[in-house]
Order: structure tokens, then C-alpha cells, then sequence
């Protein structure tokens, strides 16, 4: 027999679809990949990769080498590209699994021409060009070694030259404008490649940003993009959670770790199987809130590891057994952040596996 669920966390693949298929229209002098880091972004990129595959998504973005021989056999002639580098001792490993390191630093570039050169063939790769966010790519230093030494790209046949932009969701930021004209300089330094530029946001920064290849990753999975409150992405995820038990307390009584909660009147307290070890995170305590019949209600006390409480008062159909909307179509995943003092992005990568999937479309 199979328990019955206390949460449930249903996955519209059907709208992720869509929202793919919005991002190239909006991105239509260029391709639009699939970034399915950290599990399509929690949803899970098993039943991601296959469905955006299947609609005609031939490039596919993860962050570590582990995520991209998972989905390698879910995309068989797309383009699978590692975000965080190439690492010396997996090069064989990449090449044994016609997957495509983005290269962001000469020692990197160093490595790859190393590997085809051994083999005596060409090798694919993207090349990352730092523009602002100084984390992982080529500085201006090492820019200008290549230009000094450009048989370090022997062998390496480059698909794309990208960036990462830094403030893309923030349309009027000088950052992005300052990104574009640094990228566009590097670029005319380096061997002719195609170019990739926008990621989510950016799809949204109008033309000056398109180029071959977009690399969308939250926007796919429902998260708003922009700063507009009218979010141009359609909703994938429902996250839902049983009541288990709910009891009476007076006024004065608290509830909860540390009684940070006290009941202003005779109050009734709804308790579901939730908690931070899920990734519904802390922070939610004393400030989100669940639907019910597309009401609000108020989540008090401290969430813990496994279970999180909620002022029923107002709400007398609610009884154990019944089932609270903690994100959905009355509670928006970007809503549930906002309340959490984080982003969209975060409380998907977040949400745990415990929770009982269920995938539509």
C-alpha cells in the first residue's frame, strides 16, 4: 500500500512548454536553451529535459558535470553545456560524453586544447567572458593573453561566446547597457563565433540583447522575469499540504518553538507535514501565509523541520484531512518569496523530496 501523501507538488510540464515557446518568440533572432540546473530549478529535470526535447529545445544548460550526464541520454543530439568550468581531471569525461564545458579561464582553455590535441580532433566548447559579475569567466587579463596567444583556441571548435548579465531584471540599470558594450569589445577580440547573452530577464531587455542563443532558466519554471506585477510567464508549480490535526487554544496561549505567537482570542491552529527540511524555509515564520478557497491563511508561530502551523479561526470548513494551498494559483510562487525576504528561484530549488510529485501535460 502506498501512504497516503501529506503534501503534494504538482508540475505542469505542458506550461513550461508554453513558456518556452513565448521565450522564442520574444527571442526570435536567436535559439532559446532550457537551463535545467539543480534539477530544472527543483522540479525535476527528468521529466523537464524530455518534454522541452520534445517541443524542439536542442540546448540544454546545467551547472555541474554530475547534472549533465544525467540528462545526457534524455537529449541525444542537443548541445549539453556545464556552466561551472572544466575541471583537468574530467576532461576525458567530457569528451566520452559529447558534452560542452564552458571554458571561463585560459587554464580551462589551456586543459581543452590539451585534450584535443591528444585526440587529434576538434573539441566543442563555450567560452565565458566576466562583464561585470566577477565570478566565473575571462577577466580583461586574460583576454588579452588569448589575443596575444590565440593558438591557445587551436582545437577547440567554440559553439558560442557568452556572458551573464547582472542586474537584467532591473530594465532601467546601467549595468546591463555597460555589460552589452564590454561583452561586444571582448567578443571582436576573439576568434567569429556565434553569441549568448540573455538569460531570463534579459529575453526581456528588448532587442540590443537578443542574440544567437538565449539560456532562460527560472522564467521557464513560472517565475516572473520582470518587475511588472503582471508576470508574462504562466504558473507550473502547485505545492498543497494536508492539515493534520487541528486543536483550540485560548487567548495568551502561544504556539510554536520559542512561543514567538500568542493568540489574541480563542483561536483554532492548523498543523501540516511541512517544515524547513522540505525548503519551506524559516524565514516564513510569523509572516506567510496558505490559501483555502483562495482565502488567506495566516501562518503563525515558528515553521519547523517537519511541521508548520497555521491560524484556521476565520476558516471553520478547514479540518484535519483538509488540504492548505502554500503555492499556486492564489498564492504565486514569487508572492511566497516576496514573504520569505527571497526570490522565486530559491523557493523552488528549495522545495525537498519528500513532497509527492505529480506531473501534468
Amino acid at each position: 500500500m502506498t501512504p497516503e501523501p501529506g503534501a503534494i507538488l504538482e508540475v505542469d510540464l505542458g506550461a513550461i512548454v508554453r513558456n518556452w515557446r513565448e521565450l522564442c518568440d520574444r527571442h526570435s533572432r536567436g535559439a532559446v536553451a532550457g537551463v535545467v540546473k539543480a534539477d530544472a530549478y527543483g522540479l525535476g529535470a527528468a521529466r523537464v529535459v524530455p518534454a522541452l526535447y520534445a517541443a524542439g529545445c536542442r540546448y540544454f544548460f546545467v551547472a555541474h558535470l554530475s547534472e549533465a550526464l544525467r540528462i545526457r541520454p534524455l537529449a541525444p543530439d542537443a548541445t549539453v553545456a556545464v556552466l561551472n568550468g572544466l575541471a583537468e581531471a574530467d576532461a576525458e569525461l567530457y569528451v566520452e560524453s559529447a558534452i560542452a564545458p564552458v571554458l571561463g579561464s585560459v587554464g580551462e582553455i589551456a586543459t581543452w586544447h590539451r585534450t584535443a590535441a591528444a585526440r587529434g580532433t576538434r573539441l566543442p566548447a563555450l567560452l565565458h567572458v566576466d562583464t561585470g559579475m566577477a565570478r566565473l569567466g575571462l577577466d580583461a587579463r586574460e583576454l588579452k593573453e588569448l589575443r596575444r596567444d590565440p593558438a591557445l583556441l587551436e582545437g577547440i571548435d567554440v559553439r558560442f561566446v557568452m556572458t551573464h548579465l547582472v542586474s537584467a531584471e532591473v530594465p532601467e540599470d546601467p549595468l546591463s547597457e555597460g555589460q552589452l558594450r564590454r561583452f561586444r569589445t571582448a567578443a571582436a577580440g576573439l576568434p567569429p563565433a556565434r553569441q549568448s547573452i540573455a538569460n531570463s530577464s534579459g529575453i526581456f531587455l528588448g532587442s540590443a540583447f537578443q542574440s544567437d542563443l538565449a539560456r532562460p532558466g527560472a522564467a521557464l519554471y513560472g517565475v516572473n522575469p520582470t518587475r511588472a506585477p503582471q508576470n508574462p510567464m504562466h504558473p507550473v508549480a502547485t505545492l498543497r499540504s494536508r492539515v493534520l490535526q487541528v486543536r483550540e487554544i485560548e487567548p495568551g496561549e502561544t504556539v510554536g518553538y520559542n512561543a514567538t505567537w500568542t493568540a489574541p482570542r480563542r483561536s483554532r491552529i492548523a498543523t501540516v507535514p511541512v517544515g524547513y527540511a522540505d525548503g519551506w524555509l524559516r524565514s516564513h515564520s510569523n509572516r506567510g501565509h496558505a490559501c483555502f478557497d483562495g482565502q488567506a491563511v495566516p501562518l503563525v508561530g515558528r515553521v519547523s523541520m517537519d511541521l508548520t502551523t497555521f491560524d484556521v479561526t476565520d476558516h471553520p470548513a478547514i479540518a484535519p484531512g483538509t488540504w492548505l494551498e502554500l503555492i499556486g494559483p492564489s498564492r504565486t510562487v514569487d508572492a511566497v518569496a516576496e514573504t520569505a525576504g527571497t526570490n522565486g528561484y530559491e523557493i523552488l530549488t528549495s522545495l525537498g523530496p519528500r513532497f509527492h510529485r505529480i506531473y501534468r501535460g
